[in-house]
């Protein structure tokens, strides 16, 4: 299986950006779907994007502020976020699946980081 580390994390004022950055190792990164998801305290993992090689996938509370992308050469993936809320505020999860086939679904996913923090002020 992959693993998966993610950096990029931290505190941001309302209306500010951040980038969140995935570095896969131990597998071939490219077989893999990826996405990012994101958990509050007190509530459920959800889904906030993914991407197959080109194909883009996002939550509808996220649409138009965040963009992902991947680096199949650097084996990463990058979460850019803009006009940050603070209902952005999460732990922030980058997960794997190994088929190229897109799913917003938290128990279709296999492999998962250990999270970054998200904190937005308002």
């Amino acid at each position: 299986q992959v693993q998966l580390v993610e950096s990029g994390g931290g505190l941001v004022q309302a209306g500010g950006s951040l980038s969140l950055t995935c570095a896969a190792s131990g597998h071939t990164f490219s077989r893999y779907f990826m996405g990012w998801f994101r958990q509050a305290p007190g509530k459920k993992r959800e889904f906030v994007a993914s991407i197959a090689w080109t194909s883009t996938y996002f939550a509808e509370s996220v649409k138009g502020r965040f963009t992902i992308s991947r680096d199949n050469a650097k084996d990463t993936v990058v979460l850019q976020m803009n006009s940050l809320k603070p209902d952005d505020a999460a732990v922030y999860y980058c997960a794997a699946r190994l088929r190229l086939v897109p799913t917003t679904k938290v128990n279709e996913y296999g492999c998962w980081g250990q999270g970054t923090q998200v904190t937005v002020s308002s």
